[in-house]
């Protein structure tokens, strides 16, 4: 299935620039799997060495926080666009 992802600027230098790129897969897992198939070394900057979405990493798919509903096994509907937060802090 054919989803959108927005890449944050942090990342975009794995995406050649580009603030948006397609990807393919029905669950969360699938979709980062090829997008670090097509990008190598973004889904290292997205997982940790477990395969778990990193702490200060947040991904939604469409309005959803996938840390509350299933995870990497959220569902990715065609259509679907997913979106790739870092976490902000500061002082």
């Amino acid at each position: 299935m054919s989803v959108s992802v927005r890449i944050p600027t942090i990342l975009r230098t794995y995406t050649g620039g580009n603030a948006e790129v397609s990807g393919e897969g029905g669950t969360l897992r699938e979709v980062l799997q090829k997008l670090d198939a097509d990008y190598p070394g973004i889904g290292a900057r997205i997982l940790d060495e477990s395969g778990k979405i990193r702490r200060f990493v947040n991904v939604y798919v469409g309005e959803e926080d996938v840390r509350f509903v299933d995870g990497l096994d959220s569902a990715t509907p065609a259509g679907a666009q997913i979106s790739i937060i870092p976490a902000v802090a500061g002082g």
